[in-house]
């Protein structure tokens, strides 16, 4: 059997990405005693902006990744819980990563809550480090993690976008563009 691919999300995957979403974080709102951020996330617009995907048809497990200056975050990802311990967390971090280095960034950050105790394991086992803290309230911290992405190649020839890209990319803040590229070098 193959594995699944992560794929852009569309517009039918939307109902899917809620309740995949819902049914990971429902367990954190009692131990958190609030409500995480991403159940009130706008997926549609993360969506439109070419930042959410998804594992699935339908979706079994979702991902947002925003392009910043210098990094990509990862903001959200969520497993269906059914599905939780099949390597699908693993294979969404790698896809991050695979990602970034798509985009020429060098370093993927994300935050996570004190209280989410799988998730902090999840990331040190990957080979994320804690970076900073912040203070929510007393005992409750959001954790920052980042992870320098390797396997740079600067041997081959380089890509050069189009000025169409470059424009697109600006004013969507995300992927995007005509693929009108050109390749350095190449004749």
């Amino acid at each position: 059997m193959q594995p699944l691919a992560v794929r852009y999300a569309v517009p039918m995957d939307l109902a899917a990405v809620h309740a995949v979403i819902h049914s990971a974080y429902r367990h954190y709102l009692t131990r958190i005693g609030a409500r995480p951020a991403p159940l009130d996330a706008d997926y549609p617009h993360l969506m439109r902006r070419g930042c959410l995907f998804v594992v699935g048809s339908p979706a079994i497990a979702t991902v947002t990744l925003q392009p910043e200056d210098g990094w990509l975050t990862l903001d959200n990802f969520a497993v269906a819980p059914d599905r939780q311990g099949q390597g699908l967390g693993h294979r969404i971090l790698t896809f991050a990563e695979e990602h970034a280095r798509q985009l020429w960034l060098p370093e993927l950050r994300l935050l996570t809550h004190s209280m989410m105790w799988e998730n902090q394991r999840l990331y040190t086992s990957t080979g994320y480090q804690e970076y900073a803290r912040t203070e929510l309230a007393p005992g409750r911290e959001l954790i920052h993690y980042r992870k320098a992405i390797g396997g740079w190649d600067f041997s081959g020839p380089t890509y050069l976008p189009a000025a169409a890209e470059l424009s697109a990319y600006g004013a969507a803040g995300g992927v995007g563009g005509s693929g009108a590229g050109l390749l350095a070098g190449a004749r």
